[in-house]
């Protein structure tokens, strides 16, 4: 059926609706005379128009079937179209109201018609002005505009309602395309304002505030203006709160002050008549940062409409409560006499914002009344609204944690109950984040998972429960009891379950040394299995408990391999196996590179560039390794030993500048190498003898060792020029270097491309770079923090609270700490919630001399825009722990 538009459009008679109908087995099926319909058809049917006895519903229901099928994506020749455009013109003659609504939705479609339609406009008809205006405002365009803008005008004051709406809608659309003609509009637009008429008062409004919507300024006039009682309709009304709350947002006033007549206008708005009115501004202060006091009216309101007799307002009324709740539950606590009662509405999208509130605003005491009637109401409502409840749930639980055994009860119902597969996620996510989250819970929700899995369909849900199990069950006081478990898993489940359970029982039997010999046992029994990945596995596991594989240094390689915290990048890895040549020497994890980063310079394939489709794809490489390489084939760095990490590029020069250069930094125990690539962008220039001469004044602990310059740097090629500097073993010494580059210059003939002989010493100054903190750190993840905070020892810890300042917002400061530590952030903590006054995030990385670093941070907003932190560490090394403390200390 046609399309309508946003503020009215033109609808054709409901002629085409579907109906029951019973088929050849006496079933009653849906019927549309639109079924099976055909253009071709349909165009022999539109001769009908020329036909001098008008049969006005045959007319009408040949244009519906036309309109249908350009709605459906139908289309047209040009032929096809030409006829059926002069067709529906000769229906102009006909004076039934209905064809005529039909024929202008019609040429709104089809083509462009303008001297019937502007005919129309000066009819004496209203409804034929106002359908004209409507159909005419959407096909011309800004030059026919300009002719009919006098009529538009004139129809804007028209005192027939009808007729004003239909122009100030199409003003609506029209200034989007043509604003400034609209704007010309101002005056008459003004005075449909101050109308009587409810929609022509609503969108005069409307139209009003497009026209100013830039000028933010003109804005607030026009809100003060109709604030002070000037609108009567319900619906500009509504509209008017929003341009109100809209205008205190972008001032961000100060509501608590004495001037606030714009929060007043909200707070009155709470006693208008309309209903509407009441809940827009309720909502609209409820989204606001008000006090207590000045909300308590918005939720009283609320909590009356919690007991209308219409469910749309209930409806409405509890999901602002609901929003509400997530933010400042103890101001809706005084509803939950009212909410409780709706727990039975027959509504069940009501009913379940009912729940949720409650359960975001009770208190303990309360807690273990609610899930029981929780419990009855569960089984009436679909998984999208159990879904809701399971979420609800989980949070009173991390906010009641003494209460953790009866949801958890609950929880392990709903999960014998039917229910889909995200209904059955939601419940497990659920239970593993309360047993993360409160040490009691451990042992009985690990309990209640293993039940489930005695009779879970679900694959994903059954791998993710027994990794769970083996990262938490061996840490539990009595960790056998969980083995039969996971043990049927091997005997009853497909491949994909049998392979995780294998691992599983490898966690057990390198962490429990009570159960390595009966482990040994079921692991032997699955070497037998049909499926080759559960063989593998148990293969590789058996050999690795048992010593015969070599994975590590010690027992902790081998537990960071079962439980996948290697903390070494898969592409580093890959590499080195690659080139790993087999020999008496065993395969030694730890020399692995723990970083990974973009090729060198000299390295890196010219963009555009593709390698034939012959040649062999080279083994990866990391940077690391790449820069390794390379420096210990220049004698004077050949004994410097390991590279610990190199940095990323930092440009020295501005972009499009004669010469480029940028500094790489290799941080090395006792040394520090500044590799400096620089390239020749002048074509008619030769450069010899390229140095850089650094000034390492402001970096005291540094002392130059030695440098090596570039003898030759011809147009368009990139060179390197290094400087070596000594510093204290392991310290991460800090400072500031200032950079002159020099060299002897040589004109180059472009044509021959041969360089004169004599030359000309130069210099170029280059900006100054820091050697930083950060640059000691190597950015490490960890694929489980908690278990790696856990295994490392709690002696080493270091806990301090500083306070950051002013910032421009709580993400801007997560970032600094971040960039100043340059550690990797750890399960996407970096990122901070829009609005959010508290964040936590955990940061990993590995400092000079290998010692592994594990912070939590604390951050939360303690006055406007002050942020505290509090921050923890844990390492390999309690000097270390201090050392990061001084760090953020000093930055």
């Amino acid at each position: 059926m046609p399309r309508s538009l946003v503020g009215g459009d033109l609808a054709g008679p409901d002629m085409a609706q579907p109906y029951m109908k019973k088929d050849d087995d006496d079933e009653e099926v849906e019927y549309s005379p639109f079924f099976g319909i055909e253009k071709g058809a349909v165009l022999q049917e539109a001769r009908a128009f020329h036909d001098p006895q008008l049969d006005v519903r045959r007319c009408s229901q040949v244009i519906t079937k036309l309109l249908y099928l350009l709605n459906q994506g139908e289309t047209f020749t040009k032929v096809e179209a030409t006829e059926v455009f002069f067709a529906v013109t000769k229906l102009f003659q006909s004076s039934d109201a209905g064809l005529r609504r039909l024929v202008y939705l019609m040429i709104k479609e089809v083509i462009i018609v303008t001297s019937s339609l502007m005919k129309d406009m000066n009819s004496k008809t209203d409804m034929y002005r106002a359908n004209a205006i409507r159909v005419l405002c959407r096909i011309i365009d800004g030059t026919l505009l300009t002719q009919i803008e006098r009529y538009l005008k004139q129809a804007i004051v028209d005192k027939n309602p009808v007729v004003a709406s239909a122009a100030l809608v199409s003003g609506i659309h029209l200034a989007q395309a043509n604003p400034e003609i609209v704007k010309r509009w101002s005056n008459e637009v003004q005075e449909a304002v101050q109308s009587r008429a409810p929609l022509v008062q609503f969108h005069g409004l409307a139209l009003l505030h497009q026209i100013r919507q830039n000028d933010r300024l003109a804005v607030s006039k026009l809100v003060s203006s109709l604030t002070r009682g000037s609108v009567r309709s319900p619906l500009a009304q509504c509209l008017l709160i929003r341009y109100t709350s809209q205008v205190m947002r972008e001032s961000s006033m100060n509501t608590q002050t004495g001037d606030r007549p714009f929060f007043d206008f909200l707070e009155s708005s709470l006693r208008h008549k309309s209903e509407m009115v009441i809940l827009e501004a309720a909502r609209k202060i409820t989204e606001m940062d008000v006090t207590s006091r000045e909300l308590a009216p918005a939720i009283t309101v609320l909590q009356l409409f919690l007991s209308s007799s219409k469910p749309v307002l209930r409806f409405a009324a509890v999901r602002t409560l609901n929003k509400v709740a997530m933010t400042r539950p103890l101001a809706v606590t005084n509803c939950n006499v009212d909410l409780e009662s709706l727990m039975s509405d027959t509504n069940r999208s009501i009913a379940t914002l009912a729940i949720t509130t409650l359960l975001k605003t009770g208190n303990e005491s309360s807690v273990d009344r609610l899930m029981k009637q929780i419990t009855n109401f569960m089984s009436d409502i679909a998984d999208e609204f159990k879904i809701v409840v399971v979420e609800a749930i989980r949070s009173l639980c991390l906010k009641f944690p003494l209460k953790y055994r009866s949801m958890l009860n609950f929880l392990s119902n709903s999960l014998r109950e039917e229910g889909g597969f995200e209904y059955k996620k939601a419940i497990v996510d659920s239970i593993i984040t309360l047993i993360s989250e409160i040490p009691d819970a451990k042992e009985i929700g690990l309990l209640h998972l293993c039940e489930f899995i005695e009779d879970c369909e679900f694959t994903y849900l059954s791998s993710q429960i027994l990794h769970f199990l083996g990262n938490e069950g061996p840490r539990t006081s009595d960790p056998s009891r969980y083995i039969r478990y996971i043990h049927n898993r091997v005997i009853l489940e497909n491949a994909t379950v049998r392979a995780s359970a294998v691992s599983t029982l490898a966690k057990f039997g390198a962490l429990v040394d009570t159960l390595k010999p009966r482990i040994f046992v079921l692991l032997r029994r699955c070497l037998f299995d049909t499926e080759d990945e559960v063989r593998d596995r148990a293969t590789l596991y058996l050999q690795t408990l048992g010593g015969e594989v070599a994975i590590g240094n010690n027992e902790k390689d081998v537990k960071d391999f079962l439980f996948g915290s290697l903390d070494v990048p898969l592409a580093n890895l890959e590499a080195s196996l690659r080139t790993y040549e087999p020999s008496e020497e065993p395969f030694d994890i730890s020399l692995v590179s723990r970083e990974v980063r973009s090729l060198p310079l000299q390295e890196k394939k010219a963009p555009g560039k593709k390698a034939p489709a012959t040649a062999a794809a080279p083994a990866p490489v990391s940077a690391v390794d790449a820069y390794q390489k390379m420096l210990s084939s220049i004698p004077e760095f050949a004994g410097f030993g390991r590279l610990f990490k190199s940095s990323e590029p930092v440009e020295l020069t501005e972009a499009e500048t004669e010469y480029a250069v940028n500094v790489v930094k290799h941080i090395y125990d006792s040394y520090v190498v500044l590799q400096y690539n620089c390239t020749n962008t002048i074509e008619e220039q030769l450069l010899e003898d390229v140095t850089v001469c650094v000034d390492a004044s402001d970096a005291e602990e540094f002392s130059e060792i030695c440098s090596k310059p570039l003898a030759s740097l011809p147009y368009s090629s990139t060179g390197q020029i290094f400087v070596a500097f000594e510093k204290p073993e392991r310290v991460p010494a800090v400072g500031k270097f200032l950079n002159l580059l020099k060299f002897t210059v040589k004109e180059v003939d472009t044509s021959t491309g041969e360089a004169d002989e004599d030359g000309v010493e130069d210099e170029y100054q280059l900006e100054e770079f820091e050697v930083v903190a950060a640059d000691y750190m190597l950015r490490v993840p960890v694929s489980n923090f908690r278990n790696a905070w856990e295994n490392m020892d709690p002696e080493s810890e270091r806990v301090d609270e500083y306070g950051l300042g002013v910032r421009e917002s709580l993400a801007e400061a997560v970032s600094a700490v971040i960039n100043i530590l340059g550690m990797q952030p750890c399960e996407g903590t970096e990122v901070v919630p829009k609005n959010a006054r508290s964040h936590s995030c955990l940061l990993s990385g590995v400092f000079i001399g290998d010692v592994k670093v594990l912070v939590r941070l604390s951050f939360g907003l303690s006055g406007p825009n002050e942020v505290a932190m509090k921050l923890a560490v844990r390492s390999d090394d309690p000097e270390i722990s201090d050392k990061i403390h001084e760090i953020v200390a000093s930055g």
